[in-house]
């Protein structure tokens, strides 16, 4: 039996905001915000504002400049590369309203990731910013299919290439009016699933995908006009994306741009939001912040007593976090008051203790499939250690055959509704295997609907690691990158809760029969090696950091697959 974590629930309030299924609904929506501010960030140590009148302006301009450019509702697809910005924001915009395709593209890719996905994805233009000039410069001489470059720093020249400032006064001087693409059913943008060209997949989103997407995130969490919310994950992340800039502005939150995650508390203080969109990974270095305060203060045996004490009290009506922790308050910014975490499993032990800081935490879950929200824990009836009812753009069903010590059917987490994607791009057996013979797509998740019908998530079936950061690691990936190490006859890559969170571990079948005359330990050692070079060339989360070696095969099915599932 899974243990009860009691937690306060706040008062169920309407919410306010307009229901909207079409980015042309989106763009009526911001429009009414006028002078609110919308977007605060740093720009040179600088920090800049931008409010809505300004924002709408500016990318209903730069949307005319791209019909101007390649023609409206003419389908090419245009990707984005850079970090957050209002400019980043802009630009996705921009492509979905003239009737193009938009392709969030991850900036931690390498230059030749990038080309492939490129190639793969028949990308014709890429928005970018000045960090990525030299890269994609270099990507963009004689690519097969890149043609045009839209870099976002204005003194940027060359053949085929037009600026951001430059698309804006195209759009300026062109004599029409902005007119949103408002077709609801086409293939509007293209997110690839993490992994190279071999194991990422080209997920196809519409607009009606994305919109009723957005508006069930303003249904389901206690957000408001009068919220700011501090945007801390990469734009490109489509939780980050929906849920924060799409669903806040949607609502006319500001949203306040951090520029590094080495300054999230430092920009917690600055900007003082109310709210954070975040990833498990970022609720437990702010524990340990709290913790190491605690504890350089000589407070560390004080705190889980006072949590206790504040929690009680909570629970019936009486809030002393002010009182109690206000210096964790004011260590970050003094009125974060929400926080909704997403894209792996949290600790809901964490729940209550942020509750009696006067921080409460919304637990989400979502796909990149299912533009990606499925379920959130409601802000007036919370389950810690489930990820709530499904929201109301979907419906959710288990298929399975086993029941739990609860009495609860546990199996596959499938769901159908208007945030399913259309499909995977030019991948017929991928999109077979997708979904069900009655048409519900399978998320790849294990767990059970309770009796309130709240998901509550017990494992995968899908091989694919999902990090406390909320990347997701194909295990294929890097194991195709393992096999052409001579030293190494076959592995299997896992995950593991090592310290503070998953890590990658290579389990190593070391070639014998190649080197039979080599001693075992230097044998690992060349391993230990080659995998020291690998990971030079692997983005961070990529990386393998542990290292099991086995003298046995692996277990094998009678096709002569390795039984991954039995590999811990």
């Amino acid at each position: 039996m899974n243990k009860v974590y009691r937690v306060k629930n706040h008062k169920k309030t309407p919410r306010i905001y307009n229901p909207i299924t079409n980015i042309k609904g989106y763009f009526d929506n911001i429009s009414t915000f006028g002078e609110k501010p919308m977007f605060v960030w740093k720009e040179s140590g600088e920090t800049k504002n931008m409010n809505y009148g300004e924002f709408v302006e500016m990318t209903k301009n730069l949307t005319l400049g791209v019909e101007e450019k390649f023609g409206k509702s003419a389908g090419v697809k245009i990707a984005i590369l850079g970090e957050s910005s209002p400019f980043w924001f802009a630009s996705y915009l921009s492509i979905i309203a003239s009737g193009n395709v938009a392709v969030p593209m991850d900036k931690e890719l390498s230059p030749e990731a990038i080309s492939d996905f490129f190639e793969f994805g028949e990308i014709k233009a890429v928005y970018y910013s000045s960090s990525f000039n030299e890269m994609i410069e270099g990507i963009a001489d004689g690519h097969k299919t890149l043609t045009d470059r839209l870099p976002m720093d204005s003194s940027v020249s060359g053949t085929n290439v037009t600026s951001f400032d430059c698309l804006i006064k195209l759009g300026e001087s062109c004599g029409r009016e902005f007119d949103a693409d408002a077709d609801e059913e086409r293939c509007c943008e293209l997110l690839f699933t993490s992994g190279t060209t071999g194991t990422s997949k080209c997920v196809m989103l519409s607009q009606r995908n994305i919109f009723t997407t957005v508006s069930s995130c303003c249904e389901s969490v206690d957000f408001s006009t009068d919220d700011a919310v501090m945007s801390i994950l990469p734009l490109h992340h489509t939780y980050e994306l929906t849920a924060t800039y799409l669903a806040g502005t949607n609502y006319g939150m500001k949203v306040c741009i951090n520029d590094s995650l080495r300054y999230i508390l430092k920009n917690l203080k600055e900007f003082q939001p109310t709210a954070i969109v975040v990833v498990p990974l970022v609720i437990n270095t702010m524990y340990k912040k709290i913790l190491s305060e605690a504890k350089k203060g000589g407070k560390d045996k004080i705190l889980p007593v006072a949590t206790k004490i504040a929690n009680a009290l909570g629970y019936v009506g009486i809030d002393l976090s002010e009182k109690l922790f206000k210096d964790v308050r004011e260590a970050f910014g003094g009125r974060l008051e929400k926080i909704v975490c997403g894209g792996a499993a949290l600790s809901p032990e964490l729940i209550p203790i942020f509750e009696a800081f006067g921080i409460s935490i919304y637990e989400g879950y979502g796909i990149t499939e299912c533009s990606p929200l499925v379920a959130v824990s409601p802000y007036y009836a919370r389950k810690p250690g489930s990820i709530g009812p499904a929201v109301n753009c979907c419906e959710v069903r288990i298929e399975g055959l086993e029941t739990n010590d609860q009495g609860y059917l546990t199996g596959e987490i499938q769901v159908k509704g208007s945030n399913v994607m259309l499909g995977y791009m030019n991948n017929e057996e991928a999109n077979a295997a997708a979904f069900t013979e009655d048409g519900w797509f399978r998320t790849g998740d294990v767990g059970y609907l309770d009796k309130d019908k709240y998901i509550h998530i017990t494992g995968r079936m899908k091989s694919v690691i999902v990090l406390d950061n909320g990347k997701n690691v194909f295990p294929e990936e890097i194991e195709e990158y393992l096999a052409k190490i001579e030293y190494i006859a076959e592995s299997v890559v896992v995950g593991r809760e090592e310290g503070d969170g998953t890590k990658l571990v290579a389990v190593i079948l070391p070639n014998y029969e190649k080197y039979p005359e080599m001693q075992e330990a230097d044998l690992r050692a060349e391993i230990q090696k080659a995998i020291t070079e690998l990971n030079k060339k692997l983005p961070s989360f990529k990386q393998i950091h542990k290292l099991d070696f086995r003298k046995t095969d692996f277990e094998r099915t009678t096709t002569k697959k390795i039984k991954r599932y039995l590999v811990k």
